[in-house]
């Protein structure tokens, strides 16, 4: 585990970048306690059109008119 001040840390911020997404661990310390970890963002999955088909059920009865006490709850002012 490397550790670097604030000040290395901005003076070498792209050389530390590099050095993370090659597997290495960073650490940026306040004099000479560590503050934070630089890790590198994992990348968001894509999404996929149709991955839920057959694993959601939707009711018979989500088509069919609402109960009228509970439109005019809907209606109400």
């Amino acid at each position: 585990m490397a550790q670097f001040s604030v000040h290395e840390a901005k003076t070498n911020l792209s050389r530390l970048i590099a050095e993370v997404l090659a597997g290495g661990d960073v650490v940026i310390a306040r004099g000479s306690v560590p503050a934070v970890r630089l890790v590198p963002v994992e990348p968001r999955g894509r999404r996929c059109f149709g991955a839920l088909k057959g694993k959601i059920a939707i009711d018979a009865r989500f088509d069919e008119p609402l109960p009228d006490d509970e439109l005019a709850a809907w209606n109400a002012d």
